[in-house]
């Protein structure tokens, strides 16, 4: 897979995981067969039977019922046995970020912590077009892989809607499938 196909999916992904879906993501992705389609069987019959108005309450619904009310999208939390979220310079994960030069403003997001999902996402997302394989690599084992799929794999298991229940094995599948594809660094 190429490396804009590759800085899409982690685009998307983040996007899926930073906030309710909206009209114009819902657009976009009924626009998008083969994206929907990709994502799941399911997923794509599913927003493709309902109204928008309908599916815009729904997956409101169960967004915030799996992502924000029951679960913490956030490394730091899910890893934590005390179940702390972490902010600033004492996260691990921005250590990471500012050897990479990733300036992240969280005054300027909705997402007010450096290890959400969907600022991880986005942060691999830079590092493929920066082309940079070896943070790729790096970032994904200790980051990414550490966390993401067991964290979706419990929320698949809470979620009763198509959408989220497919986009949670599609995110497990292509994160997998992604680090499987960088090249392997000798330890």
């Amino acid at each position: 897979m190429d490396n804009k196909i590759r800085a899409y999916i982690y685009a998307f992904l983040s996007r899926i995981f930073s906030r309710e879906i909206d009209a114009r993501l819902l657009d976009d992705m009924k626009g998008n067969a083969e994206l929907l389609q990709t994502i799941g069987e399911e997923a794509y019959e599913y927003i493709n039977s309902k109204s928008n108005e309908e599916l815009l309450d729904e997956l409101n619904v169960e967004y915030n019922y799996l992502l924000v009310m029951n679960n913490h999208p956030i490394e730091s939390a899910v890893q934590d046995v005390k179940n702390e979220i972490l902010v600033g310079l004492q996260n691990p994960v921005m250590q990471f970020y500012v050897n990479h030069g990733y300036d992240i403003n969280l005054d300027a997001s909705n997402l007010y912590v450096p290890d959400h999902i969907a600022i991880e996402l986005g942060f691999m997302q830079k590092l493929i077009l920066q082309d940079d394989k070896r943070a790729q690599l790096k970032f994904a084992q200790a980051h990414l892989l550490s966390w993401v799929p067991p964290f979706l794999i419990s929320v698949k298991e809470m979620s009763k809607n198509p959408f989220y229940h497919d986009v949670c094995d599609f995110a497990i599948e292509f994160l997998l499938e992604d680090y499987a594809s960088l090249p392997q660094e000798p330890s």
